[in-house]
């Protein structure tokens, strides 16, 4: 490639000096130079600087070149060698890391899809990174055997990629531990990981829920995580759950103060992160209220379709950007 770029340079510098043509000038320079950026180490791409340089002197010396192409292409040239350094850092050149990254943030939408549940039971999830980028702080693990469906959703500190690299990590291991352990010590074994570790910075909240599908009967704890929330149909409105407990990977002895209760037919829960309803300059109990108000909408509407519909109205009225999820699970 390197060769291929080094001959392309000298055929396009011989042939603005040569040539009459529009088609051909000193300027068609800088597709090889950027072609090198995307393709080449660095050490091979200064080579090629090197030779674009002869031929930016031949093209000056025969006339056929001024400052502006010239300072075009050595900017054109400085860009394509931090490109080019960028990606040797994770040695990769070429599209491979935005492949690789594709490859990622799908493994991860789908890790984030909650699994079939038997006949009775449905459910859904949202996630909405901030600003529009693939990967963001906020993920959903889920394991279900057709009997007990457990589901963790768990929100790192930050927003959007900065900490989408940190979710990264922490979803697959969640995710293992999920099943693997006890339902009671699930939330313990995630704390334990991050004092163990010790590689995240800030803190990281989450909320977990074991449902048992053959008779409805949940139990849900939580770490530091907003409350979640259950629609009765018998009373057609949503409460709050009281599970509490602190944030993982802050102290080593993690105590939590999980909340039991059952799904009946109708019932439904509904487990969200902060960016869903907190604002700037607005307190938290007053976004859990306008969600919940926002909630009454789905039972007219029905909780699948009307999911998606409810993030985005959250988002528009707290008029901020942050990593926002929701999981719903009901009975029908």
């Amino acid at each position: 490639m390197a060769l291929g770029l080094a001959a392309l340079v000298l055929v396009i510098g011989i042939a603005a000096a040569r040539s009459d043509s529009d088609w051909v000038s000193p300027g068609v320079l800088i597709l090889p130079i950027l072609a090198g950026g995307l393709l080449l180490w660095p050490r091979a791409l200064l080579i090629l600087f090197g030779i674009a340089a002869a031929m930016l002197g031949y093209d000056w010396a025969e006339g056929k070149a001024g400052p502006g192409i010239a300072a075009t292409i050595v900017i054109t040239a400085a860009f394509a060698y931090v490109f080019a350094r960028t990606r040797a850092k994770v040695g990769l050149q070429g599209l491979r890391g935005d492949h690789m990254l594709v490859e990622l943030r799908d493994r991860i939408r789908t890790q984030s899809e909650i699994p079939d549940l038997p006949d009775g039971w449905h459910s859904v999830s949202v996630l909405k990174p901030a600003g529009g980028s693939s990967f963001g702080g906020d993920f959903l693990v889920s394991s279900c055997d057709g009997k007990v469906l457990e589901l963790a959703l768990v929100d790192v500190a930050g927003k959007g990629i900065d900490a989408g690299t940190r979710a990264l990590l922490l979803s697959g291991a969640f995710g293992s531990l999920l099943g693997s352990v006890p339902q009671s010590e699930f939330l313990q074994a995630c704390n334990a990981y991050l004092r163990r570790g010790g590689l995240l910075e800030g803190f990281v909240t989450a909320v977990h829920l074991s449902l048992d599908l053959a008779n409805g009967e949940f139990v849900i704890a939580s770490a530091g995580h907003p409350p979640a929330a259950q629609f009765e149909a018998g009373s057609g409105r949503w409460r709050l759950t009281a599970a509490r407990g602190i944030v993982l990977g802050v102290v080593s002895d993690l105590r939590s103060r999980p909340e039991r209760g059952q799904l009946r037919p109708g019932d439904a829960l509904m487990l969200y992160t902060d960016g869903l309803v907190e604002a700037p300059g607005m307190d938290i109990d007053a976004g859990i209220d306008r969600l919940l108000g926002e909630a009454d909408r789905l039972i007219a509407s029905g909780f699948g379709l009307g999911a998606p519909k409810l993030v985005q109205n959250m988002q528009k009225a707290g008029q901020h950007s942050d990593d926002c999820a929701l999981a719903l699970i009901w009975r029908s």
